[in-house]
Parts: structure tokens; sequence; C-alpha cells
């Protein structure tokens, strides 16, 4: 369970304290006996990164900054130490801590609780005999001393709600969350943070013949949903919407080209994207962000049951485009392809489409970086690298040249499903782009949206990878919208 958080106006000697520093200096606030205060100095002369003092009523963490020569470095740092340090706090079983800091940057507090927020995170609802409270959980309530604006606290936990929401969607089995499991899901989700959602069942889906969406659910004894996610607030800055777009494959067999080895291992989380885009929702309606932003979340699981589609069949997809299908287990972007054309009703200022795509994204990249295709304006691209760092899901971009787009030619339909054996994530993107005439984003999260163990607080198995960079990316557009119009 997350714990609470809140600021207070001062701190009592008898409080348990994580003091983040920025030099050898040791405030006065943390009342330390002339004992304690030697060996703290001791320890930071020997250039500890951290100093743990057990006094008799209290304990005194003290965490150094460590020098880096970027400052989003330092703060993934801070985030990384929080981590490290969970382990230690666990054992010591306090109902309640306090984080504050001493000569660092203005925002440090907040980045330590966040690291220290994201490392608590655990999936065990289904365990009959769950560790009991006080030894899975830090405090139930972290205490923020310090100059800290409103605001940035809200952020906070609004930002690590959505990632705890998502990373519990992208963990449940698929026996618990089928396509309309999901659904019903992100209606919750729409509730309780006020944005509205529209759940497309399968005959309207075939009235709107998306044929990618129901090609990969012919295989399925379930029927597949589209979800229409919508935040339009009065005060929105931005005239024409950002249309976010989550893959939401519940799981994918790989279809009739079945998945081999343990290649299907994890793949309940092959909605990361969907996860992804309602947890955005979630933070940017919850914290008032004045954009007008719509999320489509198209879903089905992909199985090789029934009369599911075959390598050779010929679709066609919803914007009227054919489509022969070189491999079952390309499905995501035939879900994506129709969601990308729905979304030019919208005339959107811009669409972002988040997947869980292809390995090839992975093998390129490892779990370090989130591989982007686009042919949007460099803006866009700036802002979404810096939000990247900001939150350290940092962003590589692979190119969408017209040279690739020669080898998704079919020799029956306008497309084939997929290119050659190099350049898999190049070519999945390039395939997006024929459904689009909207300046496009697509971010395939292969690589970090499921870890096989744990990366600081980076949790193992689903993260919500992309979740926080594109709320921050959000939360940075509608900013810089302000500014001009003041």
């Amino acid at each position: 369970m997350k714990p609470e958080i809140e600021k207070i106006s001062e701190i009592s000697i008898n409080q348990s304290v994580i003091c983040i520093i920025g030099s050898d200096h040791i405030p006065e606030t943390l009342a330390l006996s002339k004992t304690e205060m030697q060996f703290a100095n001791d320890r930071l002369m020997a250039k500890d990164d951290s100093v743990f003092i057990n006094s008799y009523n209290k304990c005194i963490y003290l965490v150094r900054l460590k020098e880096r020569t970027s400052h989003y470095k330092v703060r993934e740092e801070l985030r990384k130490s929080a981590s490290v340090l969970l382990k230690r706090i666990k054992e010591n079983n306090h109902s309640e801590l306090v984080i504050t800091s001493d000569n660092a940057y203005k925002g440090a507090i907040e980045d330590f609780a966040e690291g220290l927020l994201l490392s608590s995170y655990s999936f065990n609802k289904y365990k009959t005999k769950p560790e009991t409270p006080d030894k899975n959980n830090y405090p139930s309530k972290l205490l923020l001393y310090g100059d800290i604006d409103d605001s940035d606290l809200k952020w906070l936990v609004d930002l690590s709600d959505a990632t705890f929401f998502a990373r519990d969607l992208v963990n449940e089995p698929v026996n618990h969350l089928n396509a309309s499991g999901l659904a019903g899901e992100i209606k919750k989700a729409g509730d309780a943070a006020g944005f509205s959602v529209e759940i497309l069942t399968k005959g309207k889906i075939e009235a709107l013949k998306m044929g990618g969406l129901l090609a990969v659910n012919k295989g399925s004894i379930d029927p597949p949903v589209f979800c229409i996610l919508e935040w339009h607030p009065d005060n929105c800055l931005n005239d024409k919407p950002i249309v976010l777009v989550g893959k939401g494959v519940v799981y994918d067999t790989g279809g009739l080209n079945i998945k081999t080895g343990d290649y299907m291992a994890g793949m309940n989380g092959d909605m990361a994207g969907a996860a992804a885009v309602t947890g955005v929702l979630s933070a940017v309606a919850k914290s008032g962000i004045p954009l007008h932003v719509i999320g489509l979340v198209p879903s089905t699981d992909n199985r090789p049951g029934g009369n599911a589609y075959t390598q050779g069949d010929i679709i066609t997809m919803h914007n009227k485009l054919t489509v022969e299908i070189g491999n079952t287990d390309a499905e995501g972007r035939l879900l994506l392809a129709d969601a990308l054309s729905y979304a030019s009703r919208y005339s959107p200022e811009l669409i972002i489409d988040i997947a869980t795509l292809t390995g090839s994204a992975a093998m390129t990249f490892g779990n370090q970086a989130i591989a982007i295709m686009t042919n949007a304006d460099r803006k866009y691209i700036n802002l979404l690298e810096e939000s990247g760092n900001e939150v350290y899901e940092r962003i590589a971009e692979l190119p969408l040249w017209e040279e690739y787009g020669e080898l998704l030619k079919s020799d029956v339909a306008d497309l084939n499903n997929v290119g050659g054996r190099e350049a898999g994530a190049i070519f999945a993107g390039k395939f997006l782009e024929r459904f689009t005439e909207f300046p496009l984003i697509h971010m395939d999260i292969a690589g970090t949206s499921l870890l096989k163990k744990d990366d600081f607080y980076r949790k193992k198995h689903g993260t919500g990878s992309g979740l926080r960079l594109l709320a921050t990316f959000l939360k940075r557009l509608a900013a810089s919208y302000s500014e001009k119009k003041v």
C-alpha cells in the first residue's frame, strides 16, 4: 500500500528523519548529540554516500548528493539512493518518516520521495498469505519538510498514483484481465480522475470496419473493445487535441505464428501501452493540466484458436488500405493502425502512440531507452527529450526514411504488415505512419516496460514505462502554451 504524503511546518525532536545534504554541513534541526555529530562528520569525511545514526528514540539518515555533470543525472542518482536506502528503512519499521534537505537543490525532497515511493511498489494481491504491512511496507506516512510548492507535491502524488495503477494493470494475468476487463478498469480510472470514457464493443467496431483489430481478435473467444478516453477542461490551451494511442493486447501468443521457447513469458504485459495512456490521462486530469487530451485504446488478445487470422490473409483496415499478413505475431501494429486512422476525425495537433511493439527495439536499446520514430516538428521531440531526462525515461530516435517504406510493399495488397528481417522496429513505425496524415510520434517500449529483475525503483515485471515521460511532456507543453499567451 502506498503511504500518505503531506507537508509539515516543523520537525519534532523525536521524529526519524532523512536529510539530503548538498555539503558536509549537518543542520541543527536534526538535534544530534555531540557523539552522533562526530560520528556523522567522520563518515562524511570518509566520503560515504549515506550515514545512518540510530539514536535512542529516533533514526537519522543522511544522504549525500552525488556530483554529476548534468543536473538530471544528479536527480536520478537521488532517486536511486532512495531505492538503495529502502531496505534499511523497512528494517527499522517506522510508522512515519520525515524527508528534508539542507544545502540541496530545490526539488530534492520530492525527487527522493518519488524514488522511495516507486521503490515500495509490490504486486501481491493473489498471495494467500501476504507479508504483514509492517514487514512489507515502509512508513505509512511520509512527512516532507522544506521549500515545497503545493502544486509540486500534488503532481508527485498524482504521478506516483498513476504509475502504481499502470504497473498493477500490466502485472495482472489475462485470466483476471481480458479486453473487457481492461475496459472496465479504464472506466473506473476515468470516474476516479474525472476524464470521460466511451467503450465501443464488437458491433460498433465492426460498423467502423476496424479490420486490423477484428482480424487479431478472430482467434479469441473474448470480444474486442475500443476505448475512447477524453480530458477536455474548460480552460484548455490547445485548439486541437493531443491524441495518445496505447496498444491493448492483453495477451500475445503470437497467433498462428506462435511464440516459441520462453518468448511468451510476460505477454500478459503486452498492453503496457494501454496502461500508460490510461495512467497519463489520470495524472493529467487529477492535476488539472489545461490541455485537451484524447486517449485511444484498441484491445484484444492474440490467440491461435477458433477462426484465427493466418499468414497470407488480406484484410481491409479502418482507412480502407489493404494489408497482407506476413506474420500473425506482428499484430500490435494492426490494432494501432486502426486507432491512428480513427484519430484523424479529431484533426489532432499531434498523435503519440505507445506500444510494446517489437523485439527489435529491445534488442537495439535494451531496457534503458524508449525507441521513438517520428515525422513531427522538432519542437515536440526536443520537449519530449527534455521531459525524458527530467524523469529519466530517456528516448532514442530511429529514422523513418522513405526507403524503409519500399520494403513494406505487397504483391497482392497495399501493404505487408512486416518488412525485412533487419530494422524490425523501424518497419513497424513506418507501417504505422501510413495510417495517419497528422504529425506522429511512435514510441516502442518493448525493452523498458517489463523487467526480469529490479532496477532500483523500476521494479521487476511491469514498470509503467512511458507514463511519467508523457505526463511530464504534456505538463511542460501546457506551460509553453501558457507562456505564449501571456
